[in-house]
């Protein structure tokens, strides 16, 4: 995501708020029930100052409009989670809750040992939910794939390569030309086809690799005397899933050129 779109809208914030409707609607009530009108004009110039100088305050934003982005932002991406989890087939959406009751499990433990800090938990810990948030997203790609993968008819191109190569070994001049156009269009697919494979087959083993070491983990934490031995594992993993999800990109753009 970009800054542009993860920068809180401050300005928003500081507008729609009820203790500025609140202002607003007093000076709006008092010019109205005493029909002083310059009272309305002192709740505009107010008004005009508040958004002029509020969005910017450090102050406001420390205290009360970056907890609120966090709370919204939180909320957005649970429902995005639950949206994306209703998409699996059952079997996939147990694992993603076994996965997540592991995380409290190792979370709790965390908070057991006296060797990790509260900033540790709030920062490395954190890691958990990013690779529970990937698990999920992999695991709905992976059943994306596979349901396509499923309606492809791998036999039927088969035998149309080998009707084509007929065509091709006793045809006419013209009907060769184009056996060999439909030829080399099969062999395409086929090669697309394997390279989706391939990708459906790295997925899978990174979904099983976070689960292991999820299981790992919930081993090791207890008796973990250093920091670094949690945040190594998270990070190679995360390192792991970012490199899944760059094929994943490429991927689509395969999918997209075999369906085209």
């Amino acid at each position: 995501m970009s800054d542009e779109k993860s920068r809180p809208p401050y300005a928003r914030y500081a507008f729609k708020n009820p203790y500025n409707y609140a202002v607003l609607g007093g000076f709006a009530s008092a010019a109205v029930l005493t029909g002083n009108w310059w009272l309305g004009l002192a709740g505009a110039g107010a008004e005009a100052l508040w958004m002029l100088f509020a969005p910017d305050s450090r102050l406001l934003r420390k205290v009360w409009w970056d907890k609120q982005h966090a709370s919204e932002e939180e909320t957005r991406k649970r429902a995005e989670l639950d949206a994306k989890f209703k998409l699996l087939p059952e079997a996939d959406a147990m694992r993603c809750l076994a996965l997540r009751e592991k995380q409290d499990q190792i979370n709790k433990l965390a908070e057991e040992n006296p060797a990790f800090t509260v900033d540790l938990l709030s920062g490395e810990l954190r890691k958990l939910d990013d690779l529970v948030r990937a698990f999920l997203e992999l695991s709905v790609t992976c059943a994306r794939y596979q349901d396509y993968l499923q309606s492809v008819d791998v036999d039927e191109i088969e035998r149309d390569l080998r009707r084509y190569h007929q065509i091709v070994d006793k045809g006419e001049a013209d009907k060769r030309t184009l056996a060999q156009k439909n030829i080399a269009v099969l062999e395409k697919r086929k090669e697309k086809y394997g390279e989706i494979r391939s990708y459906l087959s790295s997925a899978r083993g990174q979904l099983e690799l976070i689960e292991n070491t999820f299981r790992l983990l919930a081993d090791q934490i207890v008796t973990m005397r250093s920091p670094t031995e949690l945040s190594g594992q998270l990070d190679e993993l995360l390192d792991g899933v970012e490199a899944v999800r760059q094929t994943t990109r490429e991927t689509d753009r395969l999918l997209q050129a075999v369906e085209r």
